[in-house]
């Protein structure tokens, strides 16, 4: 009985780490979004944008 315990309790320790992964990701991911939606709509970033845009369009057989 006390084998069983302490095998449950091994593969136990490891649940709350996908959670934990989870986590940081999304911190991250967020972290990640802020910092682009406040590059690309400052001006330096819809300048960068406009120029982009303004190429891809030349490029377009019509």
């Amino acid at each position: 009985m006390t084998h069983h315990f302490t095998s449950r309790l091994a593969v136990r320790t490891e649940d709350g780490m996908n959670t934990a992964e989870y986590a940081v990701g999304t911190v991250g991911a967020c972290g990640f979004a802020g910092i682009l939606y406040k590059l690309l709509t400052s001006d330096f970033g819809q300048n960068v944008l406009e120029s982009v845009f303004d190429k891809v369009i030349t490029l377009l057989p019509f």
